[in-house]
């Protein structure tokens, strides 16, 4: 078998959508693999979910097995266009030097709570920062540094959104457009294209970090994210419970995946334990003791910290100043070594 049998066969097949041949679709990705009678190649979706893909993947397999030689095996490989920043959309965020992701595998692990203190503790440290909150349907960044009631403007020189400023961030968060009491029911189209928008038409300038929070999990708004800006690295955030921790898992395999490849920075675990303010020598872990440790081990990625479960953080964020302003709070060192971790792998 040779490549331009492969070929000559899939012209037997049509895409249902168009009536025409997969070749002639520019369908059939310039990867056809031949190791003795296992054939390989790619077919191009223009989207995912596609009506078509089983029954156009089956009749690729056939057609192999039909034209060219019926002991093959044939493996074909499914991949989807991916959207590139136009030169418009590189030059907007052309002054940032370092683009993180923080990011966690489900909800309620904190992971707000760390990418806005992370972010803080970075500007405390003399950096040039923005966040951008990505979580469409449950923006909190606006709440944590409390300018829920802000409304950035376009500037008319250059039509170009101008972040909020607070502590020494820059912010962006589609909380500021929309009323808080409202539910976000956007599909994932329209919710990807206005992060987009605010990572590409935004004001940004100079910045050292761009800290972006993710929403929980795998989804079409971390995929436009990763195909639109080139991301620096991933912080994941998870508790030690079993069940954040598999969660967490697959938020590392999306990153480290070979059609994303972003560099995994660390793993911060959050609500490592709990201390009772009357026995301060005391640690009971409540989800669990070590596991988001334990995972990095395993991952090979470095533990950027552990964090305890102390009930001033989450009062701090929702009073709108983050726990790491308050220098002589214990709870503040932690932040604040875990953005000197951060910042030490990508400051050369």
């Amino acid at each position: 078998m040779y490549p331009q049998q492969i070929i000559d066969a899939l012209r037997h097949v049509r895409y249902p959508g168009t009536g025409k041949d997969l070749i002639e679709s520019g369908m059939l990705e310039d990867d056809i693999r031949i190791q003795g009678y296992t054939v390989s190649f790619s077919l191009i979706f223009a989207k995912e979910h596609d009506p078509f893909l089983r029954s156009v993947v089956r009749a690729a397999q056939t057609a192999i097995t039909t034209y060219v030689d019926k002991n093959a095996e044939v493996n074909v490989n499914i991949k989807y266009p991916q959207p590139t920043a136009t030169t418009s959309e590189q030059s907007a965020l052309s002054e940032v030097r370092h683009i993180i992701a923080v990011a966690s595998g489900k909800g309620g692990v904190g992971k707000s709570t760390v990418a806005a203190n992370l972010a803080v503790a970075l500007a405390e440290d003399g950096y040039r920062v923005g966040i951008l909150d990505a979580d469409i349907h449950g923006p909190s960044i606006p709440i944590m540094f409390g300018v829920e009631d802000a409304r950035p403007v376009v500037a008319e020189n250059s039509n170009l959104i101008e972040p909020i400023e607070q502590y020494g961030v820059k912010i962006l968060s589609i909380g500021f457009f929309t009323n808080p009491s409202d539910a976000v029911v956007w599909r994932g189209g329209l919710a990807s294209n206005a992060i987009r928008q605010l990572l590409t038409e935004a004001h940004w300038g100079e910045l050292d970090f761009l800290v972006i929070d993710l929403p929980p999990g795998t989804s079409d708004i971390h995929l436009t994210v990763t195909s639109t800006v080139q991301l620096a690295g991933a912080v994941i955030v998870s508790t030690p419970q079993q069940v954040a921790l598999a969660d967490a898992r697959r938020g590392i395999d999306m990153f480290q995946n070979d059609k994303i490849n972003v560099p995994i920075l660390g793993i911060v675990e959050n609500m490592a334990w709990f201390t009772p303010a009357e026995l301060p020598q005391n640690k009971y872990f409540i989800f669990g003791q070590e596991g988001a440790a334990r995972l990095a081990k395993e991952s090979g990625v470095p533990l950027l910290g552990q964090i305890p479960l102390v009930q001033s953080i989450a009062a701090a964020s929702d009073s709108g100043m983050p726990i790491v302003l308050q220098q002589g709070h214990p709870a503040a060192s932690y932040y604040r070594q875990i953005a000197q971790n951060v910042a030490q792998q990508l400051i050369r």
